[in-house]
């Protein structure tokens, strides 16, 4: 690999960009193996932006490179095609110095062993630079099953959907009130030069809209602040705890959920439970960080049996596993790795996940159901149908803080706000008689 910083990082986020495009890996996945490559988080940070921008606009690069290849790259050429959709991502939606990205991107090349293909992409880099790449309807990027499963569902907000999906999304941090009030966390950041902006529904949220580091995020390493989209924020206020409530958070990786409700209340007694020994060490970890007591512990949720000590919650959450058709721009690789079969299989188990934690909830608790999908399937007719099974169980209404009503729940669609695609459904299990 190159000891130019520069090519170094183009060759990373290549190589990032060939194993998702093309191999099915999965880009969670590719950033933690390969970023530690790369000691400057500033390096990190370009090749994460390089990255994101290339998945989330590569229906455009791809029409580009069809109009202005004679003749279509071959299946042996995944890498070079990466490079390319780097190169023009850095040109397009970064706007990087064109002098700077052409040549470190055309040495890239070169140090990839292609130094044969180097006049190409000089060539149609400085056409990108000079021409522009051309718009493409963003529903073009979701596969044609899940598009239409999209329009189905959301006929007139579908077109919203697509292009909310293909934007960057804000940073939203949470502030942790036990260590410091938003408007004083507010005023640390305006002395630091990064400016960002209070939600009016979610008390702990600020949103940056010029993305940082997290290690630019004042008290980060200290606990005063987390990363969390506002959306997941508030699930935290969907729940209205009691002081010194024992709580179930059942599907609690990475944390987030949980440490909020410890912020806003250390008395609770929360259990964090993930099936995922990895995910739960680094849940203790969060935990630690923020300084908040919890029960992180590793347990299938659809069999209490194997965890849980008979001892009822007066409250639980289901964060449940979906399709995350809410946080596309977030995670731009799900509408290349989502299949049609995954949907039978999540319905499945977050039917399994409700049912199963039900009979833990204690007579008048509540259960809130939440996915970061959009897909009814998944969020009001699962719901729907656990209600109609399920003699005990009523709604409890959620406002308008939420979203749209959505069946018995609520329904925030991607980009509302600036916040991610998320459900909410509060469902309360009746009262002893």
């Amino acid at each position: 690999m190159s000891s130019n910083p520069g090519v170094q990082t183009r060759i990373i986020a290549a190589r990032i960009l060939d194993a998702v495009l093309h191999r099915g890996r999965s880009l969670k996945a590719e950033f933690a193996a390969a970023l530690p490559a790369l000691p400057d988080p500033r390096d990190r940070a370009l090749v994460e932006a390089i990255v994101f921008a290339a998945l989330r606009q590569r229906t455009r690069y791809d029409a580009a490179l069809a109009a202005w290849m004679p003749r279509p790259l071959g299946r042996r050429d995944g890498e070079l095609r990466a490079l390319l959709h780097a190169g023009f991502a850095q040109l397009d939606v970064l706007a990087l110095p064109a002098h700077a990205a052409v040549d470190a991107t055309v040495e890239a090349t070169r140090a990839l062993g292609r130094a044969h293909q180097a006049g190409l992409v000089n060539a149609l880099l400085r056409r990108a630079q000079r021409d522009g790449i051309a718009a493409t309807d963003a529903a073009a990027a979701w596969p044609d099953w899940l598009r239409a499963r999209v329009e189905a569902d959301w006929p007139e907000q579908a077109a919203g959907i697509f292009n909310a999906s293909a934007q960057a999304a804000p940073l939203w941090v949470r502030v942790n009130r036990q260590r410091r009030t938003r408007a004083a966390y507010l005023q640390q950041l305006t002395e630091a030069g990064i400016v960002a902006v209070p939600h009016p529904d979610a008390d702990d949220a600020l949103r940056i809209d010029v993305p940082v580091s997290v290690a630019e995020l004042p008290g980060f390493s200290e606990g005063v602040v987390s990363v969390q989209d506002a959306s997941a924020q508030l699930v935290a206020d969907a729940l209205q705890l009691a002081g010194g409530a024992r709580v179930l958070d059942a599907c609690a990786a990475p944390g987030g959920k949980a440490a909020h409700m410890l912020e806003r209340d250390p008395s609770l007694r929360l259990t964090a439970l993930d099936i995922d020994p990895r995910r739960v060490r680094r849940m203790a970890e969060t935990f630690a960080r923020i300084g908040v007591n919890a029960d992180a512990r590793t347990g299938d949720a659809t069999d209490p049996s194997s965890w849980w000590d008979g001892q009822t919650f007066d409250a639980v959450v289901i964060d449940a596993p979906c399709s995350a058709t809410g946080i596309v721009r977030r995670q731009p690789d799900i509408l290349l790795h989502r299949r049609a079969s995954d949907l039978g299989a999540l319905t499945a188990t977050q039917a399994r996940l409700l049912e199963a934690l039900w009979p833990l909830l204690a007579p008048g608790g509540a259960l809130l159901y939440a996915t970061c999908s959009i897909l009814r399937a998944e969020n009001e007719r699962q719901v729907a149908a656990f209600l109609a099974r399920t003699p005990d169980a009523t709604v409890d209404a959620l406002d308008a803080r939420f979203g749209r009503v959505a069946g018995d729940g609520r329904q925030r669609l991607p980009g509302e706000d600036g916040m991610d695609g998320f459900y909410y459904a509060r469902l309360r299990k009746a009262p002893s008689p």
